[in-house]
């Protein structure tokens, strides 16, 4: 992420706080500076000064032709909760763009950047009700 992701950030994250039940940038707060959420992140990627209960992750933003169709984030390791519910591997897609295969596209580009940065064993879990990335997982089950 840059400087110039902002705009397009911000509305995505209030995009997805009406309708889905997780943040489209994590740890973003409504009075937060920009400057202040990149050096959160990038502090969060070098696993510096992390709250309790949080993990060393990369976010990065899933861009088709310049615009953010989505998002990932790469945890490096897990802690408990996420061994039960997150797994190494969180991403979005935004609405206008669901159902046209970047789903998967970031899935699969998350699982490179992941084992770039040492996971060999990468976790996924997803909601039941999640169909969407349930239909992910069935189709990369043979990706080892």
């Amino acid at each position: 992420m840059q400087e110039t992701d902002e705009k397009v950030v911000r509305a995505a994250h209030l995009e997805l706080a009406e309708g889905d039940s997780f943040p489209f940038a994590l740890g973003l707060e409504p009075d937060m500076s920009w400057a202040d959420y990149l050096r959160a992140r990038e502090e969060q990627r070098q696993g510096a000064n992390l709250p309790d209960g949080i993990v060393a992750s990369t976010y990065l933003l899933a861009t088709v032709d310049g615009q953010v169709v989505g998002r990932t984030s790469i945890r490096h390791t897990l802690n408990e909760g996420l061994r039960r519910r997150g797994g190494h591997i969180g991403y979005a897609v935004l609405p206008q763009y669901r159902r046209r295969g970047y789903g998967g596209a970031i899935l699969r580009r998350s699982i490179v950047v992941a084992r770039s940065i040492g996971i060999d064993r990468i976790l996924l879990t997803c909601d039941d009700s999640n169909l969407g990335s349930r239909r992910i997982f069935s189709e990369l089950s043979g990706l080892h």
